[in-house]
């Protein structure tokens, strides 16, 4: 749910058109002349909130805050159309130049991490330092355990509730993504609520109460459709891609922070990256995947103080 803080406002908001149509909501949050960094969100197709800027002292950082294509509140909502890991790596750029950044130090989470470490292996000199949260490699194995019944091994009621939906035979991303797609609304939303509901039911080490409390409280619906959208393309990378690539990052100071109880990001894929970068600090804390558990809050601020010195 988006706050109402007023120590949390920008000094800056707007839309930048990239290509393809698209315009891209942000926010320049802090010091104007503080340290550079851009957030990048999770999903792909959450969007960010205000509760996002608490990481972030106001005195010390610039913050670039966006929306990715289809994502919340940049236009057009939920949009798939050249909707790919290349186009948002671009748009990054288009950001950074039309706001007159050359460097920054890019944090992210869960697939925030995934496209940080896509952007800096395509633009090292562009990067500072990455500061990652629940590491997502976009890999089979990543894939598989997520949305291929990984996650039937933990939560066999969440997954049961998320794949009654599903034709017999037909597999469970390409139906609930042509669903999503439906021109009848109810099915539509229907759909997307239930995706929205499968995540939201584990993402977390504290104590759900209620979900549909969770689901309703962000934008779930360009999350669900573009979740499933990348999903169904292997995010639209080459097996293992990073890891294939890391040799262009080893040296990049990196911050990991990693939750031991992360069902949605296991924290071996964590341990992974970690193993191959020559410059990186990993982080296993007590926590589940979201940024708002207690452990990772507190891991995350203390990196990104660490890694921005």
């Amino acid at each position: 749910m988006m706050a109402t803080n007023k120590n949390l406002q920008s000094y800056q908001s707007g839309y930048i058109a990239v290509s393809d149509g698209y315009e891209l909501y942000y926010e320049l949050y802090g010091n104007p002349k503080g340290i550079p960094v851009i957030f990048l969100h999770g999903g792909p197709g959450a969007g960010f909130s205000d509760s996002d800027k608490q990481f972030f002292d106001q005195r010390r950082y610039n913050v670039i805050f966006f929306d990715q294509r289809g994502a919340s509140r940049s236009k057009p909502f939920g949009s798939i159309v050249n909707n790919t890991t290349q186009d948002l790596v671009s748009d990054i750029n288009i950001i950074l130049d039309h706001l007159k950044f050359d460097q920054v130090y890019v944090f992210g989470g869960s697939w925030g991490s995934t496209l940080a470490l896509v952007y800096a292996i395509q633009y090292p000199k562009r990067v500072l330092g990455l500061i990652l949260r629940g590491i997502w490699l976009a890999n089979k194995y990543g894939i598989g355990h997520y949305i291929g019944g990984g996650i039937k091994e933990f939560f066999p009621d969440v997954w049961d509730r998320f794949n009654k939906l599903v034709k017999k035979g037909e597999n469970p991303v390409s139906y609930y993504l042509h669903q999503m797609l439906s021109k009848d609304k109810k099915v539509s939303d229907k759909f997307a609520y239930e995706w929205a509901y499968y995540e939201s039911s584990f993402y977390t080490i504290r104590k759900i109460a209620n979900i549909e409390e969770i689901v309703d409280s962000f934008p779930y619906k360009s999350l669900a459709i573009l979740e499933a959208h990348y999903i169904h393309n292997h995010c639209f990378l080459s097996e293992d891609f990073i890891i294939q690539n890391i040799d262009k990052i080893k040296n990049i100071k990196t911050a990991i922070v990693q939750g031991r109880y992360d069902f949605i990001c296991p924290p071996i894929q964590a341990f992974r990256l970690h193993e191959n970068l020559n410059n990186s600090k990993l982080n296993i804390v007590n926590a589940g995947h979201s940024s708002s558990d207690v452990e990772i809050k507190k891991a995350l601020k203390s990196e990104l103080r660490r890694i921005t010195s």
